[in-house]
């Protein structure tokens, strides 16, 4: 199965029209997009959208052969004109198949927004899903068959359950739609996910490109073909990342970003509850209301057994509150203890917390300060500790795939 991007960009398109954002400003040539369109085959259109014939047109296609097109969600303002020769667009009710003559079978599945997601299985098999703006499936059960599945022909072909070939959706606006699609075992290692809609809410330049990847996600641009079920690099999700910054940077901001299209992530809050410390306990709470509802929290410092054991992907947020634990059992803050000792057991789990990292199989994110570049403390205390979490940074960073420090809410990226 064939699959043309006749566009990739949001509804209002790439840039949207009289919109002065920087992202607008910059988005030229191939970072252009328009309202995203898929051309299935050459029979079967997936949105119409303005200038859909002359998109074909550039990508060496013609709409000639449509026989269908459907709609996947509500379109504002005027109504799009439809080319001449071609039929109707139209909706498949939710839980519907709409079976073509071309040997097409089209599913309509359910959403927890406006509109449908179609769920497309080309003559041999292959089977791609696509999601429309603002969506995610509703009323999905994981992959061990709790809930009610997919229920909409998500089934390999021995009858168990199989992953999609491909999946086309709005990964920056809803990954946690993507999240529950991997929960439901609808998306496999090697289904190649599709960044879609993508509108000036998307970060320019390279960074789209590491953002999405993080997710197991790409975007490629206006008039790409794939090859629904062909053999793509899906890019590979990094599975340790230190994600460094300075006071109010954004840093745990980005940290989230990179594990909200996976469910069941474990949030290690290593700063405990501080009873009777207003202020600390709506910073909590902030934090605690951007976290996904499928996320759980683990109050410890006690990271080894954790990075030691499987299970789903951690976010430690944060080591430099981790680092103030362990200052404080060896009290490295006392010269005389810090002279006795103090300095070695601390150096020691510093050691081994790096270990664990080395050898862990889980996916880490980890959020650390970058207190460095400041002014230099008053106390000697206060140097400790700041000569401590660099080193400690240093230790960590070197076991990691990627290392990110945040600027101003922007990630610019050190390794990876």
């Amino acid at each position: 199965m064939e699959l043309t991007l006749l566009g990739t960009g949001a509804p209002e398109g790439l840039p949207f029209p009289d919109c002065p954002c920087a992202v607008c400003a910059t988005a030229l040539g191939e970072a252009a997009r328009a309202a995203t369109a898929l051309l299935v085959d050459g029979v079967l259109l997936l949105d119409l959208t303005p200038g859909a014939a002359l998109a074909a047109a550039r990508a060496g296609h013609s709409l000639g052969g449509v026989r269908q097109v459907l709609l996947s969600h509500p379109h504002d303002g005027p109504a799009v004109e439809v080319p001449a020769g071609l039929p109707q667009p139209g909706r498949v009710a939710d839980g519907r198949e709409l079976a073509t003559l071309t040997g097409h079978r089209v599913r309509a599945v359910a959403l927890d927004a406006p509109g449908s997601g179609y769920e497309v299985t080309g003559p041999d098999g292959e089977r791609l899903l696509y999601l429309p703006p603002g969506g995610a499936p509703a009323g999905l059960g994981d992959s061990n068959g709790n809930g009610n599945g997919f229920g909409l022909g998500f089934t390999g072909a021995d009858g168990g359950r199989a992953a999609y070939e491909m999946v086309l959706a709005d990964v920056l606006g809803r990954p946690d739609g993507l999240a529950r699609l991997r929960a439901a075992g609808a998306v496999g290692p090697t289904t190649d996910v599709i960044a879609v809609h993508i509108g000036h809410g998307a970060p320019p330049g390279g960074e789209l490109t590491r953002r999405l990847a993080a997710a197991g996600a790409r975007a490629v641009p206006d008039g790409t073909t794939l090859v629904v079920g062909a053999y793509e690099d899906v890019p590979d999700v990094p599975r340790r990342t230190l994600v460094l910054g300075g006071a109010r940077s954004g840093k745990s901001v980005e940290a989230e970003r990179r594990l909200e299209a996976f469910p069941e992530v474990l949030y290690v809050a290593t700063g405990g509850t501080r009873n009777g410390d207003a202020e600390w306990a709506d910073r909590v709470s902030l934090h605690r209301e951007r976290r996904p509802g499928s996320w759980r929290t683990a109050e410890t410092c006690d990271l080894v057994p954790l990075l030691a054991d499987d299970g789903p992907p951690l976010l430690i947020d944060c080591l430099s509150l981790w680092l103030t634990h362990v200052m404080d059992e060896v009290n490295a803050w006392d010269d005389a203890e810090w002279a006795g000792g103090g300095e070695r057991r601390l150096r020691e789990r510093v050691a081994e917390l790096a270990d664990a990292v080395r050898a862990t199989r889980r996916t880490v994110v980890a959020v650390s300060n970058e207190v460095g570049s400041g002014i230099v403390p008053a106390t000697a205390s206060g140097r400790r500790y700041r000569d401590e979490l660099g080193r400690l940074n240093a230790a960590f960073a070197a076991e990691c795939e990627h290392v990110l420090l945040v600027v101003a809410g922007q990630a610019l990226p050190l390794r990876g």
